[in-house]
């Protein structure tokens, strides 16, 4: 079966090229967030998907690389795609679908919990487009209250 590209694929291509990113992380909610630096190459898969694969230190010293698919799912109606990273044995699902100005994608998933992992929380990724040489991905979860707190926020910029 062939999908045609909508006009949802066409703004993945915003994300295509080779970034620096920046961004502060926090281990832990409350605990302090540590700045990390690192690379990003995204590609296309045809005219339907996107990889996005990056790396660079954690908060640890250790090195960290991670895989990103995002595409759009016209049966959905929204954006699809998943994220594994090189420290975790889990595959985070994303589902979501883009803001009314055009520039912010959240995608939601599961994930282990910071306080124990072996149950699931609610996350949520949010990739925001500033112009054609930035962008950001802030990380988020719900908390006990149902509020989003922030845990990690990356700048990029492009290569």
């Amino acid at each position: 079966m062939m999908t045609d590209p909508s006009p949802e694929h066409g703004w993945l291509r915003k994300l295509v090229g080779d970034w620096h990113y920046e961004h502060e992380f926090s281990p832990a909610p409350g605990m302090p967030a540590a700045k990390l630096m690192g690379t990003e190459k995204v590609r296309m898969l045809g005219e339907l998907w996107v990889i996005c694969e990056g790396g660079g230190k954690m908060h640890t010293g250790h090195e960290m690389n991670y895989l990103m698919t995002l595409g759009f799912d016209p049966n959905k109606g929204s954006f699809v795609g998943s994220w594994v990273g090189s420290p975790m044995a889990y595959m985070f699902v994303y589902e979501g679908r883009l803001e009314d100005d055009g520039k912010t994608l959240p995608l939601k998933t599961d994930g282990p919990s910071f306080t124990d992992p072996t149950q699931l929380a609610k996350y949520q990724d949010v990739i925001g487009i500033i112009d054609d040489d930035h962008r950001t991905l802030t990380s988020q979860m719900w908390g006990e209250e149902g509020e989003l707190v922030t845990f990690m926020q990356a700048k990029y910029r492009r290569a």
